[in-house]
């Protein structure tokens, strides 16, 4: 059986909290641009654009809450299989670590491609 340091599970944890924090302002300062875009811009070409990024950032604030709870449970149900097992870990729950983490790594190239998708648009109309 592979053993894993749970140092290493709690920083690969962190590292996602930390990400998902940085991610969730940057797209609070993206929407005050689209804000200053739609305060600039009536045209219909830069609704529907300022609806489509209005609804992405929505979509991924949200996205982006429910991974961070998904991966504070699993570091707490970690925790408690540590304490009770003596240092040992059910592969479930290292399994579903895992998939959090690429979870996260999904969503970061999520957010990066709206905010370059939303930076070629607000070059174009700012």
């Amino acid at each position: 059986m592979k053993e894993i340091n749970i140092k290493h599970v709690s920083n690969l944890h962190s590292d996602a909290l930390r990400g998902l924090e940085f991610y969730e302002q940057e797209l609070v300062i993206l929407q005050k641009r689209l804000e200053e875009i739609a305060g600039d811009n009536t045209g219909h070409e830069v609704a529907v654009n300022i609806e489509h990024f209005q609804n992405q950032f929505l979509i991924q604030n949200n996205n982006i809450d429910e991974l961070k709870h998904k991966i504070k449970e699993n570091l707490k149900a970690i925790e408690s299989q540590v304490m009770s097992s003596a240092g040992f870990v059910d592969q479930d729950s290292m399994s579903l670590n895992a998939d959090l983490y690429d979870q996260y790594l999904t969503q970061e190239k999520i957010v990066n491609d709206i905010r370059k998708e939303f930076n070629r648009f607000a070059s174009k109309w700012m």
